[in-house]
């Protein structure tokens, strides 16, 4: 049988004091005597009362707003939907007084990443989620975070030395072995694949980038071994207009290469070239459910696309934060995001907005 809810009446009664000092207890207000402190706690705790945090919260009239460090982007990039996931959230929590500012830094700069968290620190955060640049790096932001009491999340990439609130994003290790699993189902007797990267400087984007290559290439090395993985960098200081010559150049030079990977939201762009010049004896495999990777699935040319539910990540981050700063709960460390495979059959059924 439920318990009875405790009525303030009932702990003043208890504790020998009028209703009004047990309210100003209870909502941490002025003008309380010690001696009543003391029996009002003593009543409470007798009473074994669980306050309702949900409804203190909603009466204490403050605002919240929790920052978003991520990286800049395009339009119609996996970014935008992390940003649409926590927007929907504060919308979620408007009667608390919750919303999110977004923050954007270069990834491949540590200087604007240093300038962004320090313009970050200054407007004195309830609460921050951050995409991390290299550990040293982030660590002196965060050390920082954690001397001023203010609760972290990390995003898309886990680095557990930092001791953040909690995380968020896959397994990406997980995510690169499953990866190569896939692909090898379709192309079993291939000798060759082509491994799409967008670097700068010799560099990828992102640990996480990186840690699924690793995934990867652990998976062939133990499986394939035989299998040769041309690289193919299509640079990020380069125009779009110049990737297609470089992936004609490629394809013409490996007319025995069918199946390409990428470990980035970009599929698409190889993609793009693949229906344009009508090669349908070639397929690509990346990463994320961006419309232009979409299209591209329900037209052919991108076999498979791994989905990192992005607004289920930027969503959660921001109720995680709710819940640690407002509702003071406890909330899950370490958050890994399903691995789910998208297909042509499959992929208008996924749900981009899966939450709310």
């Amino acid at each position: 049988m439920a318990r009875e809810k405790t009525r303030i009446k009932d702990i003043a009664e208890r504790a020998g004091v009028s209703v009004g000092t047990v309210d100003r207890v209870l909502h941490n207000r002025p003008n309380v005597s010690k001696k009543a402190l003391e029996k009002v706690q003593k009543a409470l705790d007798e009473m074994d009362y669980k306050p309702n945090m949900y409804a203190s919260a909603l009466a204490y009239n403050k605002e919240y707003t929790f920052y978003f460090v991520i990286p800049k982007h395009e339009s119609e990039a996996y970014w935008e939907e992390v940003e649409e996931g926590a927007q929907a959230a504060c919308e979620r929590r408007r009667d608390f007084g919750v919303s999110a500012k977004m923050f954007y830094y270069n990834r491949f700069s540590v200087d604007t990443f240093t300038r962004i968290m320090n313009d970050c620190l200054k407007q004195a955060p309830d609460g921050v989620v951050i995409v991390p640049s290299r550990l040293d790096v982030t660590r002196q932001f965060t050390d920082l975070l954690h001397e001023q009491d203010i609760p972290f999340i990390l995003l898309d990439s886990y680095m557990p030395d930092l001791k953040p609130l909690s995380f968020f994003g896959q397994d990406s290790f997980s995510s690169g072995y499953f990866a190569a699993r896939m692909l090898m189902m379709l192309a079993p007797k291939e000798q060759e694949i082509m491994l799409m990267k967008q670097m700068r400087n010799g560099n990828v984007a992102s640990k996480q980038q990186e840690n699924r290559e690793t995934g990867f290439r652990h998976y062939m090395k133990d499986h394939f071994p035989e299998v040769t993985i041309h690289e193919v960098n299509l640079s990020l200081d380069d125009k779009r207009e110049e990737y297609d010559p470089i992936l004609e150049a490629f394809f013409t030079e490996h007319p025995h290469v069918h199946h390409c990977i990428t470990f980035n939201s970009k599929a698409h762009l190889v993609g793009d070239f693949l229906l344009k010049s009508n090669r349908r004896n070639v397929q690509i495999m990346g990463y994320d459910m961006v419309p232009k990777n979409a299209e591209c699935v329900r037209q052919g040319s991108i076999s498979f696309l791994i989905a990192q539910h992005g607004y289920m990540q930027g969503y959660e981050c921001v109720e995680s934060l709710f819940d640690a700063i407002v509702l003071k709960k406890e909330v899950e460390p370490v958050n890994y995001m399903p691995i789910e495979l998208l297909t042509k059959e499959n992929i208008d059924f996924y749900r981009r907005k899966n939450i709310g």
